[in-house]
């Protein structure tokens, strides 16, 4: 005889039962299967971890600590390079520091917004911290990398604060866009050093490999977060002998597709950037650099944006298998 599914069984036993009872077993039943455990993700494809930059890639800066975790576990990504500012507001930051409007404010140079959220950094609760890390970790999601906004404009006792958070959760590196003042980079540098963490900068597509260079030669603790995208459309040439005469120094790489000359982000695998190579080189050689998802292109009519990094991720897989 064969064995019957649990959910066969549970199927049979009930077209036997009174309606009296009918509804009790349902509900037993339906309690069972929500204990069950959440498969967890896994985006670690053949040694390569992929990873996902958020809240960015959501298009919500506002977006919350739960949310972006439930939509990481949706796509089946595992590790990121998440925003101070979930997290922030998580510890109980006043959201008009933390929101999409306190961003562009302090873009613009509104010191008092960097002053109010320097006041409140320095009285955060930092105990709670863990709490949000164990969150991710249960769910099976790592936070490797932390990306910090307006890093440069920060006080000392801001910046431990920042690298610290960081290094509570989990982080191997903080990231930043990169400056063009040696003293920002030698000064970051130098906090890296104090707290064991790399300093990756990011660069758009003004940022040659000179500027990195430059960097590294300031501090051992400065590394690069090399955006393949926006370096094949400022460049005009192939990230890859970059990345391999400096791997050492690149904590992740930021994937999304660009044409050659400035020309746009588009679908993955119709552009000029040379994605699926620069994955295979990292799974070849084993490098510790996570390949993260940077979601850029315009999402078209008849989709949406999960459904559109859901194949941002699957094509990555792809190209891992």
């Amino acid at each position: 005889m064969l064995l019957q599914t649990r959910r066969q069984f549970a199927k049979l036993s009930l077209s036997a039962l009174p309606v009296s009872g009918l509804f009790g077993s349902i509900t037993r039943l339906c309690a069972e299967e929500t204990r069950q455990p959440r498969l967890k993700p896994d985006s670690k494809v053949s040694g390569v971890q992929i990873g996902l930059n958020v809240p960015y890639s959501f298009a919500d800066l506002q977006m919350s600590g739960p949310e972006i975790l439930d939509r990481c576990v949706q796509l089946g990504i595992s590790g990121l390079e998440l925003r101070t500012q979930p997290v922030e507001a998580f510890l109980g930051a006043p959201a008009h520091l933390v929101g999409a409007k306190a961003f562009v404010a302090a873009a613009a140079g509104a010191q008092s917004v960097d002053a109010q959220m320097r006041r409140w950094r320095l009285s955060a609760p930092a105990e709670r911290i863990p709490e949000f890390r164990r969150t991710y970790e249960a769910a099976g999601v790592l936070i490797e990398i932390v990306k910090v906004d307006g890093i440069f404009k920060m006080s000392d006792e801001e910046l431990d604060y920042v690298f610290e958070l960081a290094k509570v959760l989990g982080a191997r590196a903080i990231s930043t866009e990169i400056s063009k003042d040696e003293n920002d980079l030698k000064r970051l540098g130098g906090f890296g050093e104090k707290h064991s963490l790399w300093v990756a900068y990011h660069g758009h597509t003004a940022v040659t490999p000179a500027h990195w260079e430059r960097a590294f030669a300031l501090s051992p603790r400065n590394a690069a977060n090399v955006d393949i995208g926006h370096f094949i459309a400022g460049n005009s040439y192939s990230p890859v002998p970059f990345i391999k005469q400096y791997h050492g120094r690149i904590t992740h790489v930021h994937i999304k597709d660009r044409k050659l000359h400035m020309g746009p982000n588009v679908p993955f695998g119709q552009g000029d950037t040379p994605i699926v190579e620069v994955l295979r080189l990292i799974r070849d050689n084993r490098w510790n650099i996570q390949a993260t998802i940077e979601f850029e292109y315009k999402v078209p009519a008849d989709s949406d944006r999960m459904k559109e990094i859901a194949k941002c991720v699957a094509y990555c897989r792809d190209a891992l298998a």
